[in-house]
């Protein structure tokens, strides 16, 4: 896979603490570390390509990234800058974010626990890795909906929503690049 799309994994993780507090709620650890997780997983089934550099284990918590585990165990959080995130990546993050971000860190910790890469990599040890490619192939295989109710891991077109924008007068719109045509194509 090449290069990750985001310069650090705190760009992606105070993204979601501002959405979280934009939407009156507080981020709790483990929930961030699931949310993460789903992230990078989707966005590399959906993009072949990684969206942060991290890794995450199979901890007995859930899985989790170590290095985000150990800055916010401490009392005391150091400052680190963060940027913003290109506009795809925002509406990726939102995506996940409407589709996870209403569920409980408990719910999303049972539920990840059952799932394929994080089982088999617990398997071979608390805090084995859980690869990319381990994640990028169980969360980019199309689903039934039997096995979306039964893994609980939807397909990855139900994550990634389409951007829906409205007019000044209430009707979505779909909304896309624009892209213009070929010089001599007006009529």
């Amino acid at each position: 896979m090449s290069a990750p799309v985001c310069s650090t994994i705190f760009d992606v993780l105070f993204w979601y603490i501002d959405r979280a507090l934009n939407d009156n709620e507080y981020l709790q650890p483990q929930k961030m570390h699931r949310v993460l997780y789903l992230s990078q997983a989707y966005y590399a089934a959906i993009n072949r390509r990684v969206l942060m550099p991290a890794v995450f284990v199979a901890h007995e918590l859930g899985p989790l990234e170590p290095n985000v585990f150990r800055i916010f165990s401490s009392t005391e959080r150091p400052y680190i800058e963060h940027f913003m995130l290109p506009e795809n990546v925002e509406h990726f993050l939102d995506s996940i974010w409407r589709r996870f971000g209403h569920h409980s860190g408990d719910y999303l910790t049972r539920l990840l626990k059952s799932h394929q890469p994080y089982a088999e990599s617990f398997a071979r040890g608390a805090g084995s890795e859980i690869t990319i490619a381990a994640m990028a192939s169980f969360y980019g295989r199309p689903r039934s909906e039997t096995q979306v109710r039964a893994e609980g891991a939807p397909d990855p077109s139900q994550v990634l929503k389409p951007r829906v924008l409205r007019t000044q007068t209430g009707k979505p719109v779909a909304v896309k690049a624009w892209s213009p045509g070929k010089i001599g194509t007006r009529k």
